[in-house]
């Protein structure tokens, strides 16, 4: 018989011979970068935790201070009905809530030309004209700033690209460096390809360097007429300006013939093309958004309370998920953002504080914790940092670890 062949060198060494080992580099080093190029990681950037979308003819001076002191105003008139969440741990976090809403209500705003807009044709010029006028007037803008337009469709793709025209070159006057546009209802690959060379002609008349984000809100999104999931196409059709993929609740809910009154972020619908999101953004430096509800806050003390309730279990449900970023309509959802998202990131402290803590120190306990994890704990002390649910000092003493080791253990590249 012959004798059984074996991969166990007769020297003891490696048996792969290095001309076998050059071949496979040779052939995969251009899958190496591709890769690399087309998921270059997670962002260092601070992500906001909501979008409030404002219609362009509502834009007023002092808008955001406005929208912080109406939500101010709202929890002195309505108090805090229990929201479903630990009431000391409430207790803790409303101080924090109340000094964000008087300082920074507003982390993301979005100048609406499109549903929300409710001018005439006509009127639209002067609107948006008029509303980047405001805020290149104010002292003080939210951390991220720009305009939803109309879609790509044949009715409205002039028109939208011509708001855009009007609002960016007023919006150029407050001296930033960064705008975001949001295009809503994409039902097609190419229409983001196509969508290029016009913000390329708007950076260059502006000066402002644009971010793209795209509106999940079609059917066609989700499922292309090939069978084939089309967000991930999207994403990478923007060659790197997509910054990420926002889902609008309602549009899509009525494109599957949902009825009115059980269309919701939390729909099993809603649920399906949000993982969609969130697969397709991963490792992209994209960020999956969550939707709305338009169950707003407004009339009577019962009516206030039922909204509250209903958004901070939306919240918190989007949190739970991995969607750390949705969209508030109305001043006093503000009230009920930062109070289920402090609670939240706070909540998260103590054990993820404990298992970093650990990790760095190779402590051996009841959890054994991979790099991936580690990066993961840390990415939400961070995200409890960035938006003020958590301070400094107190990560630094329950973690034993500063904010540069947090950055290194998170991934996160440059600066914030």
């Amino acid at each position: 018989m012959p004798a059984e062949s074996t991969s166990t060198s007769t020297r003891g060494g490696p048996v792969v011979p290095e001309h076998v080992l050059a071949e496979l580099d040779r052939r995969l080093a251009p899958v190496d970068a591709a890769r690399l190029a087309a998921f270059p990681g997670e962002p260092s950037s601070r992500q906001p935790v909501h979008t409030c979308y404002v219609p362009a003819d509502a834009v007023v001076p002092g808008l955001t201070g406005r929208w912080g002191a109406a939500a101010l105003a709202a929890l002195d008139e309505h108090g805090l009905p229990d929201l479903g969440l630990d009431a000391a741990l409430v207790e803790q976090v409303l101080p924090r809530v109340r000094a964000k809403l008087a300082t920074e209500p507003v982390e993301d705003l979005r100048v609406d030309a499109e549903d929300g807009y409710r001018g005439s044709p006509d009127a639209e010029d002067g609107d948006v004209t008029a509303a980047a006028a405001v805020l290149a007037a104010e002292p003080a803008l939210p951390l991220s700033l720009g305009v939803r337009a109309k879609s790509l469709e044949g009715p409205t793709r002039h028109r939208g690209v011509r708001s855009l025209d009007l609002f960016l070159t007023g919006l150029a006057a407050t001296g930033r460096e960064r705008a975001v546009v949001t295009l809503p209802k994409v039902t097609a690959v190419e229409q983001v390809a196509a969508f290029l060379p016009v913000l390329d002609a708007l950076e260059a008349a502006t000066g402002l360097a644009l971010d793209l984000e795209l509106q999940v809100e079609t059917p066609q999104a989700v499922l292309g007429a090939d069978g084939t999931t089309l967000l991930a196409r999207m994403l990478h059709a923007g060659a790197g300006r997509v910054t990420g993929l926002h889902f609008g609740t309602y549009d899509y809910s009525a494109s599957l013939g949902i009825a009115a009154a059980h269309q919701s972020s939390d729909h099993p619908a809603a649920d399906h093309a949000k993982l969609a999101m969130q697969v397709a953004v991963a490792g992209t430096g994209a960020r999956a958004v969550d939707g709305s509800t338009n169950v707003l806050p407004v009339g009577g003390t019962p009516e206030v309370h039922a909204a509250w309730r209903l958004h901070a279990g939306l919240v918190r449900r989007a949190l739970e998920r991995g969607l750390y970023q949705g969209w508030d309509l109305h001043p006093a959802q503000l009230v009920t953002r930062y109070v289920a998202t402090y609670a939240f990131f706070r909540a998260a402290l103590p054990a993820a504080a404990a298992r970093l803590s650990a990790y760095v120190g190779r402590v051996e306990g009841g959890v054994l914790d991979e790099p991936a994890t580690a990066r993961a704990l840390a990415t939400v002390v961070l995200r409890g940092l960035d938006c003020g649910a958590l301070d400094v000092a107190e990560v630094e003493a329950a973690t034993g670890l500063d904010r540069t080791v947090l950055d290194g253990l998170a991934g996160r590249r440059g600066p914030r």
